[in-house]
Formats: structure tokens, C-alpha cells, sequence
């Protein structure tokens, strides 16, 4: 109970002998950013886009992004212009195809295959060469 007491008082001690918080002490104990929600107005503005300027082609997007996985067919992604692997994806039909390729499929296969800078039409357009290389 006696120790109970001395918090208190030992709180108020340090407050009386640590002297007023000046602009320094402020400086460095302020928050670094703030959340600024779609329809506030904020003291500063940031957009970031998703979308590609859609001036590479499909074969280099695939290259880029997607052929490490889809040509050695690691964690069973289905690999080019292997019609018996595909099929049974092709039944399901290509807007799953596209959304599989837009959000990605768990547990092996990361939202737009890696390609952050791929817009949907992007990830559609790679989606349709893969498609029409088995076809």
C-alpha cells in the first residue's frame, strides 16, 4: 500500500523538477504524418496511380513478371503454351482467368503476378497472350 502512495507523489516530483516542455521536446515528440481520408481537405495532397501508360506489350510484360513462374511451372502455375495444363482452367472461362490474374490466387500466385505497375486491361492483355499461346 505504501508503494501504491509513492507513485503518486513520485510522478509529481518529476513533473515540479523536470521544468516546463519547451518547442524542442515538441519538435521531437510530434506525429509524423496524419491520415488523411478521400474527401478531407489536407495539408498536403498525394494521388498514386495503378494504371500502366499500356506502351508495353504483353509478351514483355510476361517476360518480365510472370515467366519466372509460368515457364518453369513453380507452385503449379500452368506453363505456356501447355494446352493440358490449361485446361482446366480455360473451363472455368476467362473472366476468372482475368480476375485470377487481377487479385491473384492463393496460396502461389501474388495479386497481378508481381506486376504493380499493371493496369486490369494490362493484366487482361497478358492473361489473352497466355491463353492464345496454347490455343
Amino acid at each position: 500500500m505504501k508503494k501504491l502512495l509513492m507513485l503518486p507523489i513520485a510522478f509529481i516530483s518529476i513533473l515540479a523538477f523536470a521544468g516546463p516542455i519547451d518547442d524542442e521536446i515538441i519538435a521531437r515528440i510530434h506525429k509524423v504524418g496524419e491520415v488523411c481520408l478521400q474527401g478531407d481537405t489536407c495539408a498536403v495532397t498525394q494521388t498514386t496511380s495503378v494504371a500502366s501508360s499500356g506502351s508495353e506489350a504483353p509478351d514483355a510484360i510476361y517476360k518480365r513478371s510472370c515467366a519466372t513462374c509460368h515457364d518453369l511451372g513453380i507452385a503449379g502455375a500452368p506453363t505456356l503454351a501447355n494446352s493440358e495444363q490449361w485446361a482446366p482452367r480455360l473451363e472455368k472461362g476467362m473472366d476468372v482467368l482475368y480476375a485470377s490474374g487481377i487479385n491473384g490466387l492463393a496460396p502461389a500466385m501474388p495479386a497481378r503476378g508481381m506486376c504493380f505497375d499493371c493496369s486490369d486491361d494490362d493484366i487482361r492483355a497478358v492473361v489473352d497472350y497466355m491463353v492464345a499461346s496454347v490455343q
